[in-house]
């Protein structure tokens, strides 16, 4: 069940949320708590990166 949250964090960040939107979503005091411990970087968010270094870079 606590894996849904983590979900449910991490899924509003890949969608364009900021982290005091989610941070209020999850009822938390603190953005480090949403940050440390609930938001994961998706593959999509991990492609995306590296997707903006490349162009960046203008490789």
């Amino acid at each position: 069940m606590h894996g849904f949250r983590h979900t449910h964090a991490s899924l509003p960040f890949e969608a364009g949320a900021t982290i005091k939107e989610v941070q209020t979503r999850l009822g938390h005091s603190s953005s480090k708590t949403t940050l440390d411990i609930h938001a994961h970087v998706t593959q999509p968010k991990k492609q995306g990166v590296a997707q903006k270094l490349a162009n960046y870079i203008d490789f």
